[in-house]
């Protein structure tokens, strides 16, 4: 990587894809450009005319000639890292077809959430530099992908135990929280793995269609009710209600290699995937800024109950945004949060945007109503 110039110019906007890489040669110059993850390799006539000082070009393959030339105008040229099972660059989310590529063919081993899973086992622990660099650029990049998409969205998180197995009584009602929040115009966003988080996802992907859709899609998941024994069944079956209904609503999920044990569910239409947990928790509840609903869980979700109560009670992040937790029994007696939650909310202007409801049925109305305050 070589550049003449001592620092990187302003960014002039970035460029995720052809097209629009197209339309700013259009327009004459690609002058402090961010250009990520766009093969350029057929598009060398057009790098060699088109202005690129202060470009920065990351994992962008392109001809010698060309890379050569974008360089002496003053451009930085990160380029593709072979042999990686992810891309470090990437300008945008992943979608379930991407993540679980290979899948019908050779098993979930094959496929490139796997194949990821694995290289973050290999070198979390080895100390790599190189690698830890990889794993932040990547994450970084997820992350502004995140929030490009979520611009002016309201986000509400549905938190759950990845436990919740298909066919269920409780996987169904997660399932019809999701529909009936996406039906009020919200974003459902959910850590991404199975259990409950998947229900949450399938609600807001039967959106659309009419109500029966739902209860057939739960029917035919319960063949498959958990991840265990076998990925491979587990998503395959997830991938034959998507094939059956190929115009389901869109959702969000933030899952983590670092639970790579638990695979991330193909509902969501867009998966904010990383390698480091706590910038994933951190960043589904920050980004849920229109409420969260806590169905009952375990160990995970009471840390997302205090997580999203942290920023509340100081304020760290504006006003409190709503907080519901479903399940009276569970939340008093088996895990009792909430007594601890309403004492910490206690005179503070998150008192009055907390609440704890019996049934799942129950969350939308509460959540409307706190959201009103």
């Amino acid at each position: 990587m070589e550049n003449p110039d001592e620092s990187i110019p302003a960014p002039g906007g970035e460029i995720e894809s052809l097209a629009e890489f197209d339309e700013a040669v259009a327009a004459g110059s690609l002058t402090g450009r961010r250009v990520q993850s766009v093969d350029l390799t057929d598009r060398g006539a057009a790098l060699l005319a088109a202005d690129a000082s202060g470009a920065v070009f990351l994992g962008c393959p392109m001809e010698p000639g060309a890379a050569a030339k974008v360089r002496a105008d003053g451009a930085f040229v990160f380029p593709p890292v072979p042999g990686l099972p992810f891309d470090p660059y990437r300008g945008l989310l992943y979608s379930p077809d991407a993540l679980y590529d290979g899948l019908a063919k050779g098993g979930y081993e094959a496929t490139p959430d796997a194949r990821a899973y694995r290289w973050f086992q290999e070198t979390r622990t080895n100390g790599d530099a190189f690698a830890s660099m990889l794993r932040a650029l990547h994450d970084d990049a997820v992350s502004d992908a995140l929030d490009e998409l979520l611009v002016g969205a309201g986000v509400v998180g549905v938190m759950g135990g990845h436990a919740t197995a298909r066919g269920s009584a409780a996987y169904t009602a997660a399932a019809r929280l999701g529909r009936t929040l996406a039906r009020s115009g919200l974003t459902v966003a959910t850590g991404g793995g199975p259990g409950a988080m998947e229900a949450a996802n399938l609600g807001a992907y039967a959106a659309p269609y009419s109500d029966p859709m739902l209860d057939k899609a739960c029917e035919l998941l319960a063949s498959v009710p958990s991840f265990a024994p076998s990925v491979s069944d587990w998503a395959l079956a997830a991938f034959t209600v998507r094939e059956r209904w190929p115009d389901g609503g869109g959702s969000v999920s933030i899952p983590t290699w670092f639970y790579g044990h638990e695979p991330p569910n193909p509902f969501a239409d867009h998966i904010a995937k990383y390698f480091a947990n706590a910038l994933r928790e951190d960043g589904l509840l920050a980004r849920s800024t229109a409420g969260v609903i806590f169905l009952p869980g375990a160990a995970g979700t009471v840390q997302e109950i205090f997580d999203s109560t942290t920023p509340n009670y100081y304020g760290s992040r504006g006003g409190p945004v709503p907080m519901v937790l479903v399940g009276r029994d569970h939340w008093t007696r088996e895990l009792p949060a909430w007594p601890l939650l309403r004492a910490l909310a206690a005179d503070r202007p998150m008192e009055s945007r907390i609440a704890l409801v019996d049934t799942v049925e129950e969350a939308p109305a509460e959540l409307a109503r706190l959201s009103a305050k």
